[in-house]
Order: C-alpha cells, then sequence, then structure tokens
C-alpha cells in the first residue's frame, strides 16, 4: 500500500514539472500590448538614446484622461522611459551630466515638466521619488503635425521630441 502511494506522489511531481516549462514558454512569448521601442541619435556630437515602452491610443482621449494632467507619468508604458547622453549636456539651458536617467514628465494642457531622474532602471513611475531627480526643465506643448496612434520618440538636429495622438513636446539640447 505505501509503494502504490510513493509512486503516485513521484508520478504526480513528475507530471507537474514536465508542464512546467510549457507554461513558462507561453507566459514569454505573448506580445505586450505596448512593444519596447528605441531611438538613438546625434546631437552636436553627442549620443543620445531613448528606451521606452510605445503604447497606442486605440481611441481613447490621451492627455488629461489615460494620462492626468498634473501627474507624473513615465513617458511611455510598461519601465519607464530612459534616456541617455554620451557626453555632458544643457537641456533647455540647463547643465545635465553624462549618463542614463529615469524620463518622465508632467503634463499639463499649457505647460510640461521634463524630468530626469538618477533611478532610470525602475518599473513605471510608481517608486518615483522627486529627490531622485537631476534635473527639471520646463517647456510648451504643440499640436502635432498629424495624429500619432503610437508614442513616437525622435532625436532631432538639436533637441529630443516625443509625439503622441495631436501633441508634441520638444525640448532643446546642446
Amino acid at each position: 500500500m505505501q509503494k502504490n502511494t510513493k509512486t503516485r506522489f513521484l508520478t504526480a511531481i513528475f507530471f507537474a514539472l514536465s508542464l512546467l516549462p510549457f507554461a513558462i514558454l507561453a507566459q514569454d512569448n505573448a506580445p505586450r500590448p505596448s512593444p519596447p521601442a528605441s531611438v538613438t541619435g546625434q546631437i552636436n556630437g553627442k549620443s543620445v538614446s531613448v528606451n521606452y515602452g510605445q503604447p497606442s491610443v486605440k481611441g481613447r482621449e490621451v492627455w488629461g484622461k489615460l494620462v492626468p494632467y498634473g501627474q507624473v507619468w513615465r513617458a511611455g508604458a510598461n519601465e519607464a522611459t530612459t534616456i541617455e547622453f554620451s557626453k555632458d549636456v544643457t537641456i533647455e539651458g540647463k547643465t545635465l551630466p553624462a549618463g542614463k536617467y529615469g524620463f518622465f514628465t508632467i503634463p499639463n494642457a499649457n505647460e510640461w515638466t521634463i524630468v530626469f531622474n538618477k533611478v532610470p532602471n525602475q518599473w513605471g513611475a510608481f517608486k518615483y521619488d522627486a529627490a531622485q531627480d537631476a534635473l527639471r526643465v520646463n517647456v510648451k506643448p504643440k499640436k502635432s503635425k498629424a495624429f500619432n496612434e503610437k508614442l513616437l520618440y525622435a532625436v532631432n538636429k538639436n533637441s529630443v521630441s516625443l509625439a503622441w495622438e495631436n501633441t508634441e513636446v520638444a525640448f532643446a539640447v546642446k
């Protein structure tokens, strides 16, 4: 009797362990609704890289609704957006040392606060700590030339910009 119980137990354990790799693979292959995206470019001989989760509008009202006004936003989806500068830069006239930063914004209808945080690797803005901010600057949003279904960052000649829905925000980099 005891041998039969032990055999059943070992069979059950073996069966459960044999299913584990399939469960892990099924989770790893699931596509993210907001896939990872990145952009890299040069501004005055300085390399600039932005890594972010790329959400889509999907018929939603973004500014002031999906992304509330007056609150810290991870400037993308999933993990916090990161921005990296190969050399020291000035952002809107203020110095920022070379390095990798968590990139956040505080959007509002007429003015946005752009935030470079010393903690680059964090999930969303859930543990965002303003005491870790390396730099904050204010910029004005504008209506984008075209509707952007997906969040899109660009490294331009003298600026970095993000565009989503009908809004574009850029900040000067020197």
